[in-house]
């Protein structure tokens, strides 16, 4: 098609990909193209804007690597993460509702028996003791795989830290015949998103806190029901309304306890020391683990 004035392009571009023989890829290239050019009539960037747009988007891939994957970060700072996920993970049935979920997972964590510590010896921290039910449809699920990865109290993750070869907080156990779960760890910590690519230059140029509330991420599998990747945030933590990945809900808040006697604490427990209970609800479907983040 020859193109002869402005309004002729996006039709020329859809018709160019009409032929395309995969269905579900000419639907989402023609509804991409459609916005796209919808969205550069609405902005009118100019030339030296389009540059800078090209240049972020360059920039993602430069700065991703195997320790890092800035392309995951730009997509949760602008809400496209949290939105796939949810418009993905629907919770009519009352489940639990999906959250992100990031960077910082890591395939074959360590299996735990219940009750057992996430947390290497020498870790720091206040000790926390958390525990739950796993269920479906108010029925409890047993032999469920609860895979468990947290940040420290200085808000990092082992995988983000040089020195440590190990796995350190994070563990994978299987609930009882009451589909019940409970390990040991340390209170969590928020922390700023990493701020030296173009999702960082973004944030500061937008004014933006880059900070996560703290938080600690839940996968619960097991074959016939739909694996759920999900966060339960500490209530009492910052940022809680200002999430800089959007991944805050009011049923994904759990209550923290602080306990500042030894009553009730589990075996070498000492003061002050955190509990937080937190049930989780899972839907019948495909058990499918995600494609693990470069991290």
């Amino acid at each position: 098609m020859i193109i002869q004035n402005e309004a002729m392009v996006t039709e020329a571009v859809r018709t160019g990909m009409a032929a395309t023989p995969n269905q579900r890829l000419r639907d989402v290239m023609d509804a991409l193209v459609r916005h796209l050019h919808a969205f550069v009539r609405e902005a009118r960037p100019t030339e030296e804007e389009w540059d800078k747009g090209l240049a972020f988007v360059t920039g993602l891939g430069q700065m991703t690597n195997d320790r890092h994957n800035e392309t995951i970060l730009a997509a949760d700072i602008l809400g496209l993460s949290t939105l796939v996920g949810m418009q993905n993970n629907p919770s009519w049935g009352g489940e639990t509702e999906a959250a992100l979920l990031g960077p910082f997972w890591r395939m074959n964590s360590p299996k735990l028996a219940l009750g057992v510590s996430i947390a290497r010896e020498g870790t720091p921290g206040v000790p926390l003791h958390v525990s739950g039910q796993v269920t479906c449809e108010g029925e409890p699920i047993a032999d469920a795989v609860v895979d468990i990865w947290q940040a420290d109290p200085r808000g990092m993750y082992d995988n983000q830290i040089e020195d440590l070869r190990g796995m350190n907080l994070r563990g994978q156990f299987r609930t009882d015949a009451d589909g019940r779960y409970y390990f040991r760890s340390v209170r969590p910590a928020g922390y700023p998103v990493p701020m030296h690519g173009p999702s960082g230059e973004l944030l500061r140029a937008q004014g933006r806190s880059p900070f996560r509330p703290a938080h600690i991420h839940f996968m619960i599998s097991k074959p016939g029901f739909k694996t759920l990747v999900t966060q339960v945030f500490v209530d009492d933590t910052r940022h809680l309304e200002s999430d800089v990945t959007f991944s805050v809900t009011p049923r994904l808040i759990g209550l923290l306890k602080e306990h500042h006697t030894t009553e009730g604490a589990p075996e070498g427990f000492t003061t002050p020391w955190c509990s937080l209970a937190y049930d989780l609800s899972i839907a019948r479907g495909e058990s499918r683990l995600p494609t693990p983040p470069i991290s």
